[in-house]
């Protein structure tokens, strides 16, 4: 915990995110960035000139020079780059997903453990409008339905579309739900390697909840979306366009069901010449205008600076993990059934 000096940080994998990360960092009240590395020295010193800091391709170099440090290196290898930091007992943050295996995400807990520090996991749409917007409400869901497309960039090739798009509305929707995962079953399509590229997946939850989410990285355009149906309100949020309704029951709803209930003929007849639509209260959810990466950063800072927990915890990132593996799984078995078939 470092609660009045200035924090000291690097990051760690300078390609796609790693840019912004170093952007974002160094322009950071509170903040040093002593650092960015990267296998590729010519690119980290490119990322180094444009936030003025110094360019490495070892990160041993780091040692005993950091109060913390931001992972953005390919799924694959998030494991080895963070266990050494946090076995050293430096705070990260690493880029969605915690990893690319269970097994590698519980060592990195371990790892954590062992150093007596923390782990945050790079969960982006946990902090964004959208997700604030959803909090307010404060709703239990019954039914969730997420919608992620995009053209494929090329960037997670690493991984199929589960570990890749997917794994932001696995990490979303377990935070909603707060439910045990009950069943899993899944369909999924490799198009250019051998990886899955579009994926749909039905989740039960043990509290009743049913969650589908659908996932392509083949699309023409961006798309992201979810819906939530609850009994106290209907949510549908654009998280592209931060545009979103919510759907609530008005006074005539409670007065139909009364009746309905009571079996009260001549009240059931007067509310019967109400339209649909006085029924609901329809109206726009407000959703803030903010950069969702530099709130998760600022986020992160502050943990390593007060000693608190991350929003998003290695417990949170490994349990998307492990569902997103059944997802996969359930995807390699609908592939068996429909070759035996």
């Amino acid at each position: 915990m470092n609660t009045t000096d200035t924090i000291r940080v690097a990051v760690i994998g300078v390609g796609h995110m790693g840019r912004y990360h170093a952007q974002k960092l160094a322009a950071m009240d509170g903040v040093q960035l002593v650092a960015v590395a990267d296998l590729d020295l010519e690119r980290a010193k490119t990322v180094a000139a444009e936030v003025d800091c110094p360019a490495l391709r070892n990160v041993a170099e780091l040692s005993g020079k950091v109060d913390a440090v931001s992972i953005a290196v390919p799924t694959a290898a998030h494991a080895d780059v963070a266990i050494a930091f946090l076995e050293a007992g430096v705070p990260v943050l690493v880029e969605k997903p915690l990893s690319q295996t269970v097994a590698q995400g519980e060592r990195m807990i371990a790892a954590a453990r062992s150093g007596e520090t923390f782990l945050q996991v790079g969960h982006t749409e946990r902090f964004s409008p959208v997700a604030t917007a959803i909090d307010r409400y404060e709703i239990k869901p019954r039914y969730v339905e997420c919608h992620r497309v995009s053209p494929f960039t090329f960037r997670s090739a690493d991984v199929g579309v589960v570990l890749d798009l997917m794994i932001h509305d696995i990490d979303i929707v377990l935070n909603l739900v707060q439910s045990e995962v009950a069943d899993v079953r899944a369909v999924g399509v490799s198009v250019i390697g051998r990886h899955e590229d579009l994926a749909n997946a039905r989740i039960e939850f043990a509290n009743g909840c049913v969650a589908t989410l659908t996932a392509s990285r083949m699309a023409f355009h961006t798309d992201r979306r979810i819906r939530l149906f609850s009994e106290q309100a209907y949510l549908s949020l654009d998280y592209q366009k931060h545009y979103g309704i919510v759907v609530k029951k008005s006074p005539k709803l409670d007065l139909l069901k009364l009746a309905a209930d009571n079996q009260d003929l001549r009240t059931l007849a007067d509310v019967s010449k109400v339209s649909f639509g006085d029924l609901v209260h329809v109206e726009e959810i407000h959703i803030d205008d903010y950069d969702t990466l530099e709130k998760e950063l600022t986020s992160f800072v502050d943990c390593v600076r007060t000693g608190g927990d991350p929003v998003v915890s290695a417990a949170d990132g490994l349990a998307a993990v492990q569902l997103a593996k059944a997802i996969t799984d359930a995807i390699e078995e609908s592939l068996e059934f429909r070759v035996e078939s």
